[in-house]
């Protein structure tokens, strides 16, 4: 009788291991050792909505070829009244944050603070989508940050013909735009392509960078002393540039890092009035700090606050505590000041 041994084959190899994580982003996102990527279709930060009505929203599709959208936002009113009818809103175009890789229009901590900002404010505000990596790396999400910018261009010239909450509520010469993370880089970019007059009958008043999302190869104070526990901490954000960066790049990815060796000098750029929100206790503060100061030297206008022990994305994390009071009046008296020719 032979040996069960001399029928095996010398030659076979076991089994190739199953697939496994590689990278997970908050549970939203993980890649698979194979490259297979996982999307969760649930949102990842469980905050409760306060829609009380005062706001009515709708949602609409800016580019058909990457079947993008975005939700436009606008306080209710009596449109019987032929003064009301007639007044028209300032408009907050905004981009949300996610690290490049995730968050979406319909997260309820984007479509809360979107509420506020509409209802306490008193503006009319678009909030966009846009395409996350690493399926699509940087500059994508830029390019589109563009294209719904250009949508917005197409709408004012449209007129009576443009989509009919716009072309009843929008005041095309008092348009600001802004973004949170990610969606603040975004914002930056668009300040340096488009500015105040690059949207023929859009004009852009002025630009807000809440905590943007901004790098480079050497690290800074803030970011070697962020503790493991913070909100966002560097290894979460280690994570997001190996996701986000094209192959090849460095944190000095010149969408990366606007002051970076190979980025493009933005002295001769004209990119109106900025503001500049950043919280304490961010592993991104020194980044933000350091633009400023850059900026400034090149002549900009950009203001700076800081609050004070606050950690990044503090306003999207809990978007009805006490510190988001003071953030929406801020953002309210940016509006205001430059919301004006006498600016």
């Amino acid at each position: 009788m032979a040996s069960p041994l001399a029928t095996a084959n010398p030659l076979s190899s076991p089994p190739p291991p199953p697939p496994h994580v590689v990278e997970d982003c908050r549970g939203a996102i993980r890649v698979l050792s194979d490259g297979t990527i996982l999307r969760s279709p649930d949102p990842i930060f469980p905050v409760t909505v306060h829609d009380d009505g005062s706001v009515e929203w709708k949602d609409s599709l800016y580019d058909p070829q990457h079947d993008l959208h975005l939700r436009l936002y606008r306080p209710r009113r009596d449109r019987s009244s032929d003064h009301c009818s007639s007044e028209k809103l300032p408009l907050l175009f905004y981009f949300h944050g996610g690290g490049f890789c995730i968050g979406s229009r319909t997260w309820p901590n984007f479509h809360a603070w979107c509420l506020r900002l509409a209802a306490e404010l008193n503006v009319f505000v678009i909030s966009a989508d846009y395409r996350l990596a690493p399926e699509h790396r940087l500059p994508a999400a830029v390019d589109d940050g563009a294209t719904a910018l250009s949508w917005l261009r197409s709408q004012a010239e449209a007129g009576a013909g443009a989509d009919p909450w716009i072309a009843e509520s929008v005041d095309f010469g008092r348009v600001f735009v802004s973004g949170d993370s990610a969606g603040g880089n975004i914002t930056h970019h668009m300040a340096v392509r488009f500015g105040p007059a690059g949207l023929g009958p859009v004009r852009v008043r002025g630009f807000i960078l809440l905590m943007p999302a901004f790098g480079g190869a050497q690290p800074t104070r803030s970011e070697s002393e962020c503790p493991p526990d913070a909100f966002l901490n560097r290894e979460q954000s280690e994570r997001y540039c190996r996701l986000m960066l094209p192959p090849g790049a460095t944190k000095d990815y010149p969408v990366f890092n606007p002051f970076g060796p190979e980025s493009p000098n933005l002295g001769p750029v004209e990119t109106g009035p900025i503001l500049m929100v950043v919280a304490e206790r961010d592993v991104l503060r020194d980044r933000e700090v350091d633009y400023v100061m850059k900026m400034r030297e090149l002549g900009k206008h950009v203001e700076l606050v800081e609050f004070a022990g606050q950690q990044h994305g503090f306003f999207e994390v809990d978007p009805y505590a006490e510190p988001v009071d003071e953030l929406i009046r801020l953002i309210g008296r940016f509006m205001d000041q430059f919301g004006h020719d006498s600016a």
